[in-house]
């Protein structure tokens, strides 16, 4: 289920919020589409928590006003709560309960009926895969499954909109794999999903993107439209020491950036035609290289590009 051109479920306008003299959250508009997948990318410190604590209703902003399916959030914060599920990046988990028992827990928390609940936990664990494990401690689960229960009980309550916090950080690819499985099941029944992310590639599968810096959204659109919005072209530069290459071309005529990627440099121009003056530069002051390609941006390419973040 697409979210475009369907119902905004959470609106958020002019949303300020400061810790002493810090511009935590400093003047943030973003509109959320019923049925979406919005991704919130930016480093620490970039506001993505606190903004996130704020639509929850958990923090309140020092201005603005954020409207959550409906509801006003600030206004009755209570009503806004029976519509959301927030889960933070430390979920309150009780490691010394059973998987059975954090479930129970989270529905008498919420108030679901007894019946509804049994149904509810039923459906909800075997999505995740986790029938298997009920009556499992919640302290002896692997990361991943701590994470999917963590879910589950934040889904007990039957929430219209989601709102996760860097919600696989540690976890493992196989474990991140199913998680995002389940997301896209909540996604196509209508749920509408807000998270934060540290990791790219969970970056490109969200319906958009809002890339955060400093407090501030600096832009906001699909993946692909923002990877078209990068100024220039991008040259992949391999070679067995890129801190080297990076030193050699970051100043080269033409060069509008320059970010280090494992065993490589991506290396932003602003034609496609300075491949063989890169190459000559490189040659003149003796530093090897094995290839110097141009490729599509990713969204840590495009995130830089387009915030004027400092490169790694």
């Amino acid at each position: 289920m697409s979210g475009a051109g369907g119902q905004v479920a959470v609106a958020a306008r002019e949303v300020r919020r400061h810790f002493g003299a810090l511009a935590a959250v400093d003047g943030i508009s973003l509109s959320v589409k019923q049925g979406e997948i919005f991704g919130l990318v930016g480093p620490d410190g970039a506001g993505k928590t606190t903004l996130m604590r704020m639509l929850a209703g958990v923090l309140r902003p020092d201005e603005g006003e954020i409207v959550l399916d409906g509801v006003d959030v600030l206004a009755d914060p209570e009503a806004a709560k029976a519509r959301l599920s927030y889960m933070p990046q430390r979920f309150g988990l009780y490691e010394d309960l059973s998987v059975d028992e954090n479930i129970f827990f989270y529905a008498e928390l919420f108030g679901v009926e007894r019946k509804a609940r049994k149904t509810r936990a039923a459906e909800l664990l075997d999505a995740a895969g986790m029938t298997p494990f009920r009556r499992r401690l919640a302290g002896q689960l692997s990361g991943g499954m701590k994470q999917k229960l963590g879910l589950v009980c934040a889904l007990i309550h039957t929430p219209t909109v989601l709102l996760l916090d860097e919600p696989t950080t540690g976890v493992d690819p196989v474990s991140r794999r199913e998680f995002w499985g389940i997301l896209y099941s909540l996604r196509e029944s209508g749920v509408t999903i807000l998270l934060s992310t540290a990791y790219m590639d969970e970056a490109e599968r969200c319906s958009r993107l809002a890339l955060m810096h400093e407090g501030r959204v600096h832009d906001c659109d699909t993946p692909a439209r923002l990877k078209q919005a990068m100024p220039g072209v991008l040259f992949a530069v391999t070679a067995p020491d890129p801190r080297a290459v990076r030193a050699a071309l970051q100043d080269a005529p033409g060069v509008l950036g320059a970010l280090l990627m494992g065993d490589r440099v991506n290396l932003r121009a602003d034609s496609a035609a300075r491949a063989p003056e890169l190459a000559a530069r490189l040659h003149e002051r003796g530093v090897a290289y094995g290839d110097i390609a141009q490729v599509e941006p990713g969204i840590e390419d495009v995130f830089v590009a387009l915030t004027g973040a400092g490169a790694a």
